[in-house]
């Protein structure tokens, strides 16, 4: 099996959906001889900001020079940035041989639970150290939930997502996501809902809370965040004053799991993480943003974002169907000037461009549709003015389709 064909597989997985439940993956660990009991996880959950604090805290590790692996999903521009060990994918004849091997268990499971199972395996055979493991959908019944123990546990930002699975309230969502808290202690991101927290404290056994008085944003810009955090400086590539709330929760999380890590590798890492589609800054000029937020909270960190740029923002928009479009729309529009809605492409749940361009029409002036990305980032780069900005938003399966295309034009 060659890496082409071990995609196929892997995708082929897919008509089983997403189906919760913990019996099939136990069975196919089993089956794998339990890799992920050999193995010491930071296991995170959360609706937003789980990339960036897996990240952060594996570059972290990374820095203080642990092996660290890194489990996080959905790829944006490639499937191994699913599984990382300090930074750099798994090879692509690894992930085929692995493919074969978890295949051959002849265990029937989805698409994820394989690839989290392969991912158990290839980090036990690298011998990590450490490994960061971020949830897929909820917490509780998440296939990543099938360790048995961590160090530490992270509950990120808990928003109204994936509601028909997990909930339609803030409690019971964050119930399910909390679902991954065993015995070790948890950190928690510190600017959650009253009705969020009060059910985070009730399932935690030691909770840490990063201390905001103890933060001060030094500086807020577009190519990164400087900021304070119990008297010691720190600074992010990573945009957004949210980025700086992740960050203190992935300082929180080494420091509370006892791994032993100095303060200079704790800067660098948190320094070090990028990772794509999370106002990302594609270009300079024309000054271009990439950012696959995509449910209320992403909508409210990316219109605080956009609110600097006083109405200049040319913006190509493309969502899944099973959002929530309009109060997305309705909190980033009104910082746009001129809108080209997309179908994203190649996804059965995507929302059509005339239904966006329908419900974009009542927060924005000028509102297009085009049918291609080409003809987007076409439409939107010759109306663009010097002192204008142009925003790619509204799904991470389109930024994974059009970066690269955005990256060739605006070379």
């Amino acid at each position: 099996m060659n890496y082409s064909q071990a995609l196929d597989y892997i995708h082929s997985l897919s008509v089983f959906g997403s189906v919760l439940g913990l019996e099939r993956i136990e069975k196919l660990t089993k089956a794998l001889g339990n890799p992920q009991d050999n193995l010491k996880f930071i296991h995170v959950a959360g609706t937003n900001g789980k990339g960036s604090t897996c990240t952060m805290i594996a570059e972290i590790l990374t820095a203080a020079g642990y092996k660290t692996g890194l489990y996080t999903s959905p790829f944006v521009i490639d499937f191994r940035e699913r599984i990382q060990i300090n930074g750099k994918y798994i090879e692509q004849e690894e992930l085929a041989r692995l493919t074969e091997q978890v295949k051959q268990t002849g265990v029937h499971v989805t698409e994820f639970e394989f690839i989290t199972a392969l991912a158990f395996l290839f980090f036990k055979q690298q011998n990590c150290d450490f490994v960061i493991l971020e949830t897929g959908l909820g917490g509780r019944f998440d296939a990543t939930n099938v360790i048995s123990s961590h160090i530490c546990s992270v509950i990120t930002k808990i928003d109204y997502d994936h509601t028909a699975y997990l909930g339609e309230t803030l409690s019971k969502i964050a119930t399910e996501k909390c679902g991954i808290i065993k015995q070790s202690p948890t950190v928690c991101y510190p600017l959650q809902e009253d009705e969020a927290f009060k059910t985070i404290r009730q399932k935690a056994n030691r909770l840490i809370v990063p201390k905001t008085d103890e933060l001060k944003i030094i500086k807020n810009s577009e190519l990164g965040n400087t900021f304070i955090y119990k008297g010691k400086e720190y600074a992010t590539t990573l945009s957004g004053r949210h980025q700086v709330y992740n960050a203190i929760t992935a300082i929180e999380a080494v420091c509370l799991s006892g791994i032993a890590v100095d303060e200079k590798a704790i800067k660098n890492g948190i320094e070090n993480a990028t990772i794509p589609a999370r106002m990302e800054l594609i270009s300079k000029k024309p000054f271009t943003v990439l950012d696959g937020a995509h449910n209320p909270d992403g909508a409210a960190a990316l219109a605080s974002y956009m609110e600097g740029f006083d109405g200049r923002i040319i913006g190509i928009c493309g969502m899944m169907a099973d959002k929530n479009c309009e109060d997305f729309l309705k909190k980033v529009l009104p910082f746009v000037k001129k809108l080209i809605t997309v179908t994203v492409k190649e996804n059965p749940r995507t929302e059509s461009a005339e239904r966006l361009a329908r419900l974009s029409q009542k927060y924005c002036k000028e509102v297009k549709t085009a049918d291609s990305y080409e003809k987007a980032v076409q439409e939107a780069l010759c109306g663009l003015q010097e002192n204008e900005a142009l925003f790619v938003f509204g799904s991470l399966y389109l930024a994974g389709g059009i970066r690269d295309l955005l990256i060739s034009r605006l070379k």
